[in-house]
């Protein structure tokens, strides 16, 4: 209908919408960027887009979490944006609607100020706020007189959520102050515990030995060198002075952590619960690996991903998730099927292929600026080398000398575009379907 409405008035118009593959979708962007004026977009575009060539957006169905608008806005106001972003959110006034958002504006710009924008934002990104916005609005609908009672009631659960969040925050998170409390937190980390049964594990599977004494180890690789009196844990090492600890900082057991398979398509998924989460966090959670690779340069990162059973992905659930398997004791239910495994992994590396894209291009960039800096002091070098050598009065040496420094030069050069080759990686680490917190 808007299609119809804005091209019968002359504007030209391109489509986006979830039946869209990913090649459908890149065209429709390639097209909106140079031809066509305006892009009409379900919420399938309202993440993973790079729309920074625009700076209008105009919300005409207004979606109950206020994030997704928040999400909508974000592919236009964006690093590379060179105007004012403008939005204009469409909504009938004097409905249940557009009361239920003055109210709840109102209530979210208390929680911002209480807990800080980024941590309520993952709140209300994910799975478990959809739930309570879709609850709210037909409350809302059924019961227009006690609008405010059921905003109240929605935000006090954001609050509660928005504290659980700051309170468990990611033991891989950066801390300003490192408190006693967290310290012990980390020092008592399942980490060591992991780092033993990986080491203990290896020798047996692989022609060494592991033999336990008392509180120590006696460990013999299979190359057939042998550690004495080891331990793992920081509480071990303090019993036992004398023994040696044994961490990922050894080259033998970081080796051992660097060659760990990776997950595989078509492995079967286990069905895991996870102390903790709400029930109503049903999907697949997976955890990858995204990387570049040079001739002396390699640069990787992590990203956890949510893909909820609606086929939408939460990040910052994806986080929580995360935060939740380095500090809760798991369990497993169950695997799935060799084949739903399959489909299971397949829209999850397109999911990850979406959202991995700006970390790798990130990476890139990260590489290329490292490339031009290193070739911006080497062309200085040459510069000033040369002016060096066109002082010399004698023409044979001079020239002698300036063919020898074009040479390297030219050589130089040559290595340095070598170098500049990155080649990409995105590798599954690990993949997991959550059921909630397995809850009686």
């Amino acid at each position: 209908m808007l299609r119809q409405f804005l091209t019968e008035r002359g504007f030209s118009v391109v489509c986006l919408n979830g039946s869209m593959d990913m090649e459908e979708r890149k065209r429709v962007q390639e097209s909106f960027a140079c031809e066509a004026r305006i892009l009409i977009s379900t919420d399938a575009g309202g993440e993973g887009l790079n729309l920074q060539f625009c700076h209008v957006v105009i919300n005409y169905d207004i979606p109950w979490n206020p994030m997704k608008l928040e999400q909508r806005i974000g592919r236009v106001d964006r690093i590379g944006q060179a105007h004012a972003v403008r939005a204009v959110n469409f909504v009938f006034e004097g409905s249940v609607e557009h009361r239920v958002r003055e109210v709840l504006e109102q209530k979210l710009a208390i929680i911002f100020e209480e807990f800080g924008i980024d941590k309520t934002g993952d709140v209300l990104d994910s799975g478990q706020a959809g739930r309570m916005f879709d609850d709210l609005y037909v409350e809302a609908i059924l019961n227009p007189e006690k609008v405010e009672d059921s905003v109240e009631s929605v935000v006090a659960g954001l609050q509660e959520q928005a504290r659980e969040a700051r309170t468990t925050a990611s033991v891989l998170g950066a801390t300003e102050d490192l408190e006693p409390g967290e310290a012990q937190r980390l020092l008592t980390h399942p980490l060591p515990h992991w780092v033993e049964r990986m080491t203990v594990s290896y020798l047996k599977a692989h022609g060494g030995q592991a033999e336990r004494k008392n509180q120590s180890w006696n460990l013999t690789w299979p190359d057939g060198e042998t550690y004495e009196n080891v331990v793992f844990t920081g509480k071990e090492a303090e019993r036992l002075p004398a023994a040696r600890r044994l961490t990922l900082e050894e080259p033998k057991v970081r080796g051992l952590a660097m060659r760990l398979p990776r997950f595989a398509p078509g492995q079967p998924v286990p069905i895991v619960s996870i102390p903790g989460l709400s029930d109503e966090v049903q999907g697949v959670w997976s955890l990858w690996r995204i990387a570049i690779a040079t001739m002396e340069w390699n640069r990787r990162r992590i990203m956890p991903l949510f893909l909820a059973d609606n086929g939408m992905v939460y990040m910052p659930t994806a986080r929580h998730v995360w935060d939740q398997l380095l500090v809760a004791s798991t369990q497993v239910r169950s695997i799935l099927d060799a084949a739903v495994s399959q489909v299971a992994f397949a829209k999850l590396q397109s999911a990850a292929e979406e959202h991995g894209k700006p970390i790798y291009e990130a990476l890139v960039q990260e590489h290329r600026v490292r490339i031009a800096r290193e070739r911006e002091k080497a062309n200085y070098a040459f510069a000033a080398r040369r002016r060096t050598v066109e002082r010399i009065g004698l023409p044979q040496v001079r020239n002698y000398r300036l063919n020898l420094l074009a040479q390297e030069e030219r050589s130089f050069q040559e290595q340095l575009d070598q170098k500049a080759h990155a080649y990409p990686e995105m590798a599954p680490l690990l993949v997991i379907r959550v059921e909630g917190g397995g809850h009686e």
